[in-house]
């Protein structure tokens, strides 16, 4: 199995869950610049006047957190009618009394607001009529109040500048904990899927593998037993091919748990005769197909080794054929057996496992029975990398 880096050092974890704190810390400064901002500005206000500028600022900032914080779950707070309405009262009822020291400081609450809880023509719409109304409006009151007409347009821009930009940033800052959210949760779902993959690729493989590997155990131990009292030389040499076999299963075993495992079709034609020879089946080979890939030579290689592992455990043959051809566009390989029993009511996750391989490369994995003959025929394209 390949190093995987460990998830902390990969994704920045800790942002998701302190994503709330992020939203906090953003808010912070456009609750605390209003008040700060209108109370500068009125040094004959009282303690309870100031009180009361605080309190509702602290109360829309609130407000607008909880707006921010489901919308960064991109969902709408339960209850969002009215919180955005008393948002809205809010902000304009004291810029009656606070005039422009207010509004331009504490409206963005309103236009952010709207944008996450608003249908979209009704946001833009909202956006229209609070910053252009108000900054206009503003405009209009300085140039009545001396300014000239060129300063009161400058100053109309900048009431505008500073509330988009405001709310702007309120937007983002929600719009940007969601995005994080959401790909924290596609990266550890594609983390779930390699798991996914792994093991099953650990699965198919130890099947694959020891399937045929124990088979062949079985078989040349049952061969031991039985020449052990008439023919000890030839039961010492099954014995000492069945400890072979069994080294063979372990390498293999740990090659699959790297992820280092692959096989070989002439390496796996010459150890299927020597098995089916082994239990008295008679075997034709024919695996020539030169100028193979690597990948696709070990796909027909799995091929034979599945199909031999399906003779010896799910056949009484007695004659077996494994021929392999070559087209313009497709190579194949073919494993016929007699002595085959009723096809099972689904197939095995051998074959299901054959069929993931071919499929890999564009090929196909087919079986049949056809009356006491089993068929398998895996074709891959001929020129597959």
């Amino acid at each position: 199995m390949t190093d995987m880096v460990p998830a902390e050092d990969a994704f920045p974890v800790w942002t998701v869950r302190r994503s709330t704190w992020f939203l906090v810390a953003i808010h912070l400064p456009f609750v605390v610049i209003t008040p700060t901002n209108v109370i500068a500005r009125r040094p004959d206000a009282g303690v309870w006047e100031m009180a009361l500028i605080a309190a509702a600022a602290a109360a829309a900032g609130c407000l607008q957190l909880r707006h921010s914080l489901a919308a960064a779950s991109r969902r709408r707070p339960a209850g969002w009618p009215l919180t955005f309405a008393v948002l809205v009262l809010l902000v304009y009822v004291p810029g009656w009394w606070l005039t422009i020291n207010w509004l331009v400081s504490i409206q963005w609450f309103v236009t952010a607001s709207a944008a996450m809880l608003l249908p979209r023509r009704v946001a833009v719409a909202v956006w229209a009529a609070s910053i252009g109304g108000t900054s206009a409006g503003l405009g209009i009151y300085d140039y009545a109040g001396g300014y000239s007409p060129l300063q009161s347009a400058l100053f109309t821009c900048c009431y505008a500048a500073v509330m988009a930009v405001g709310a702007a940033a309120l937007l983002g800052s929600a719009r940007l904990a969601a995005i994080l959210t959401d790909l924290f949760a596609a990266r550890t779902e594609l983390a779930g899927h390699a798991v996914l993959s792994e093991r099953l690729r650990m699965s198919r493989d130890l099947h694959d593998l020891l399937g045929h590997s124990l088979a062949a155990v079985s078989l040349k131990g049952d061969l031991a037993m039985r020449l052990l009292a008439r023919d000890p030389d030839a039961a010492h040499r099954e014995i000492e091919d069945l400890t072979s076999v069994a080294r063979s299963a372990l390498r293999d075993m740990r090659a699959v748990t790297h992820a280092e495992h692959d096989v070989s079709l002439h390496a796996e034609a010459e150890s299927a005769q020597a098995v089916l020879a082994a239990a008295g089946v008679r075997t034709n080979i024919d695996v020539e197909l030169p100028g193979l890939s690597a990948r696709a030579e070990s796909v027909l290689g799995w091929a034979v080794r599945e199909g031999t592992t399906n003779i010896l455990r799910h056949s009484q043959a007695t004659n077996a054929s494994i021929t392999t051809g070559r087209g313009a566009e497709r190579a194949w390989v073919q494993i016929v057996n007699d002595g085959a029993g009723p096809p099972p009511a689904s197939a095995g996750s051998g074959l299901a496992g054959l069929a993931e391989r071919a499929a890999t490369l564009g090929g196909t994995a087919v079986s049949e029975h056809c009356g006491g003959e089993f068929r398998l025929r895996v074709e891959i394209p001929a020129d597959a990398p």
